[in-house]
């Protein structure tokens, strides 16, 4: 069993600060991968709608001899599409996506639902949206709610709308993207930070040269040293892998700690530059 750590939300329930990720895993590949991910000791799974692996990933959960109330489910509102997500048919469009991945994942509830993207272009629909997650957080559906890809505009006017604050948002993170200022927005209004990619996508953030040398210092891989970046920051992280040997290698990150010296290295690989889209202007229909 890993010993990894968990991360108190702002409605008092904890997640595992490291899970695993399904992002362009196929529906008959998630099945293999979350079912080796649970061997392994993960316990918190990440999937979305618009993966379309929400049936493969649940088969691996119900298959698993791992109690449901150790696995922590998170799924995610593709909040897109040609139909207006505002007034009482919006609503009923949520509660039915809701109920969609349900039946998908084979699951009476989840831990955690996220609007997926805000979608700034089609002014405060998400607002609409965030009325019928309250209802689910409230009679248990979704035993926390939160959202995806927000900047702190679309946060704020949440928090003016809604006692309910999103329990955490789930970014493009990584060192060379490290998202400085929206993690200091989180920090301040009690709001959780989850990356996605935290590695990065290709080969790029783990060829560089000053985390190799790091890698090297510790005896571990580059990846196993930006997972741990990533837990010495407080960030959770969902990295992802079919293969079963990474699998088991990502979640290995206990045991060595990183020192000053580390971190400013990690630092020093910073470019401000995206690697996906930008939330503030992506609008896939």
């Amino acid at each position: 069993m890993s010993t990894i750590p968990s991360i108190t939300l702002n409605n008092g329930r904890s997640i595992p600060q490291l899970g695993f990720g399904v992002w362009q895993v196929e529906d008959d590949q998630a099945t293999a991968a979350v079912a080796t991910a649970i061997e392994a000791g993960y316990r918190s799974i990440d999937t979305a709608a618009i993966y379309e692996n929400e049936a493969g990933t649940g088969k691996a959960i119900a298959a698993s001899d791992v109690a449901r109330e150790d696995l922590y489910v998170t799924t995610k509102l593709w909040n897109s599409g040609t139909v207006d997500w505002s007034g009482e048919q919006g609503r009923e469009r949520v509660e039915r996506a809701f109920e969609e991945s349900l039946t998908k994942l084979g699951l009476d509830h989840v831990d955690l639902y996220l609007i997926h993207w805000p979608r700034p272009m089609h002014g405060d629909s998400f607002l609409n949206i965030w009325t019928v997650f309250e209802k689910l957080a409230a009679d248990g559906r979704a035993r926390s709610v939160g959202v995806s890809n927000f900047g702190p505009e679309q946060l704020d006017k949440l928090r003016e709308r809604s006692a309910l604050v999103p329990v955490l948002n789930q970014v493009e993170l990584h060192p060379h993207f490290p998202q400085h200022e929206l993690r200091a927005y989180h920090a301040e209004h009690g709001i959780a930070t989850e990356a996605w990619s935290p590695l990065g996508q290709g080969k790029a953030l783990l060829a560089e040269p000053a985390l190799a040398k790091v890698a090297e210092k510790h005896g571990r891989t580059v990846a196993q040293v930006v997972l741990r970046w990533h837990l010495q920051s407080g960030i959770i992280a969902i990295p992802k892998s079919v293969t079963p040997s990474r699998i088991r290698e990502n979640l290995d990150v206990a045991g060595f700690e990183l020192d000053a010296e580390d971190l400013a290295a990690i630092a020093s690989v910073e470019t401000g530059e995206r690697l996906g889209p930008d939330p503030q202007q992506f609008d896939w229909n």
